[in-house]
Formats: structure tokens, sequence, C-alpha cells
């Protein structure tokens, strides 16, 4: 069966929001092997709407490689409840049950489904439990202000370290799973 994956960059505050900004003077080649490795396990990537909006008006048109090709050329699965339609080559709105249709996903032949940025969609997953791997690459920065991964409030969650790397600028890539429930 297949797994819903997530990578995300990160600082040691928590923000994930605009790592462009703050993430690659530690983008090394460490980090770069990771996030082939990621994107070359996955065929399928799901979307919050903020990065699909936020997404689509580069992407399309970008020559980033390796990643434009992959996300241009993949199926995409854009989670909304305000948006009516997506105009991003493969792409498919979910305005309904997110679970279900991950259910659906993950009973089709494949590899990963990759959750692409999206922070706020994380957090809904793990709080849902549709998460099946956590990759969070933290970088040695402190960025003070902007969006983070966990605002407050929501369950007590267990997670369980299945990987764990640091690279030559320092950042650590640790990699969890749920924790098997006793």
């Amino acid at each position: 069966m297949r797994k819903v994956t997530s990578g995300l960059f990160i600082s040691l505050d928590g923000v994930t929001e605009a790592p462009n900004k703050w993430q690659f003077d530690n983008f090394d080649h460490e980090v770069a092997a990771r996030m082939a490795s990621h994107i070359e396990a996955e065929d399928a990537v799901l979307l919050g709407r903020v990065t699909y909006q936020e997404w689509v008006h580069y992407w399309p048109t970008s020559t980033d490689e390796p990643y434009a090709s992959h996300i241009n050329d993949t199926p995409k699965y854009v989670v909304s409840t305000t948006l009516d339609r997506v105009e991003w080559k493969n792409a498919t709105l979910v305005k309904g049950d997110v679970g279900r249709e991950l259910s659906r996903l993950k009973q089709q032949p494949g590899r990963n489904i990759g959750v692409a940025g999206s922070p706020t969609l994380v957090r809904s997953l793990l709080e849902r439990d549709l998460i099946d791997e956590l990759t969070l690459l933290v970088h040695p920065v402190v960025v003070g202000g902007g969006k983070r991964l966990f605002e407050g409030g929501g369950a007590l969650k267990r997670m369980a370290l299945v990987d764990s790397q640091t690279t030559s600028t320092g950042v650590a890539i640790l990699t969890y799973q749920p924790a098997k429930r006793t």
C-alpha cells in the first residue's frame, strides 16, 4: 500500500513559512540528495490551498530543475474547501473528505503520495492520523516570525524517530512515523 509522506523545511523555532528566505545558505548536497530521493519515491502530490495558490503562478513556467519537471508532470491533488477549480496541468481539486480521498489513493498501485509544502494541511493530516511519515529538515536558524508547523492546541501525538542525519552545514534531517500504540 502507498504511504502519505511529508517533508518540510523548518527552523529551530518551528517556522515553516517562506523557507526561500532563510534556508539556502544551509542547502548543501546532502539536503539536495534527500530531496531528490523524496521526489523519486512519490508519484502523486497533495497540496493545500495556500501552497497551490503560491505555486501555480511559479512552477508551470519554471526551469528550476529537477523539481519543476517533477511538480508539473506529477498528478496533484489540491485540498481546499474554498476553491471552485484548479488550473494546473495534472491537478485535481479535493473538496470533500480528504481522508476518504487519501484512502482511495493509497489503495491504487504506485509510489508514495507526497505532501508538498502546505504546513496547515500537514498539521491537519497529522491530527487525523493520515500521515505515514514526516521528515523535518531542521535548519540551524531562528527565524523569529512566520507560520509555524504547530501553532498550539491539538491532541497529544507520539511519533517514533526512524531515521536521522546531520548534514555538513548543520541541517538535522529527522524522519518520524506515528508511534505504534500499545
